[in-house]
């Protein structure tokens, strides 16, 4: 059937058993675009802390773990494991490698903060570039906080109620490209938000609190739409399956996108509530620093008025009664 030979196109089996907890590690396969990617990534960080410790400068393994074990680690479980395999199979899963794509990812590179390890690593020519790159109108036009909410919202309404999601069951290309959309959608949207890099967009902890808890309703909306969607998401794919040899197992297409609005709307607000505990978390470590150096400011300032008020000490002056 057409959904059958279609699979096969995109490179992944027609015969894909029942999707279980054992299926997610049987059906890992070497994909090259996520492979390469992953490995450059996670590399180049790596290279970049081994550089620092050479010249014994200091770099948080907590960054490190972030950025290289949860960020790169989970781009690649989402591209390359079960997750994968299925995802064009079943929107659920589909669903789930979403939102680890869009949210866990960014959030974990960002704390990771490659920026400012690429600033204290590079040599000076690319550094000077980097920092041209980062103080550009581009980037300041890609890291407007309005502009990147709107795309972070507007950007899931186009990709299931569009023909874009239909594009990506259809061609491999654009669904590779959809998956690095999502990344790159998430980043430009949580990094001036919560990561530590000296990138533009950076506004007040109040204001980042509010797009944070803004994203809330918004995954819990469109996730009741998707589980209210009377048509397909998709069109026919989902149900040309069924007609193919994994017909047997597969589940009724309307029930398993049921269960995709519902894995959209808990896990958005789950990840949304982590987010928003990483943002109090470093709000009040911020807070903290700055009133240590509000006490320390007004100390230099209560030492000088002293210094210009108390009269100078006079030492006695010996003289010689004989003269």
């Amino acid at each position: 059937m057409l959904g059958s030979s279609l699979l096969v196109a995109l490179g992944t089996s027609a015969t894909l058993p029942r999707f279980s907890a054992g299926s997610f590690f049987s059906q890992w396969e070497l994909a090259p675009i996520p492979f390469v990617v992953t490995v450059w990534m996670a590399g180049l960080y790596l290279v970049g802390v081994r550089a620092l410790r050479r010249r014994g400068d200091r770099w948080p393994w907590s960054r490190t773990l972030s950025f290289v074990v949860i960020g790169t680690g989970a781009f690649y479980v989402a591209t390359s494991s079960g997750l994968a395999a299925y995802d064009t199979t079943l929107l659920s899963v589909h669903m789930v490698q979403h939102m680890m794509l869009s949210m866990v990812v960014p959030l974990a590179l960002a704390l990771g903060a490659p920026v400012t390890l690429a600033l204290r690593t590079l040599p000076r020519r690319p550094r000077t570039w980097l920092l041209v790159i980062l103080h550009s109108r581009v980037a300041k036009v890609l890291s407007f906080p309005p502009l990147t909410f709107l795309l972070y919202v507007i950007s899931p309404w186009a990709l299931y109620f569009s023909g874009w999601y239909d594009a990506s069951l259809h061609s491999s290309y654009i669904h590779e490209l959809m998956h690095l959309h999502l990344v790159l959608v998430g980043s430009l949207f949580f990094w001036p938000i919560v990561g530590i890099d000296p990138v533009p967009g950076r506004v007040g902890y109040p204001f980042r609190v509010l797009l944070v808890v803004l994203t809330l309703p918004f995954h819990a909306f469109l996730g009741v739409t998707i589980m209210g969607q009377t048509a397909l998401i998709g069109g026919d794919w989902y149900p040309d399956l069924h007609h193919g040899p994994m017909g047997a197992w597969l589940p009724d297409p309307r029930a398993d996108q049921h269960l995709a609005g519902g894995i959209l709307w808990a896990s958005g607000d789950l990840i949304g509530l982590a987010f928003f505990g990483v943002l109090f978390t470093q709000w009040v470590r911020s807070s903290m620093r700055e009133a240590v150096r509000e006490d320390r400011r007004l100390d230099l300032i209560e030492a000088r008025g002293r210094a210009a008020v108390e009269p100078p000490v006079v030492e006695p002056v010996e003289t010689n009664p004989d003269g």
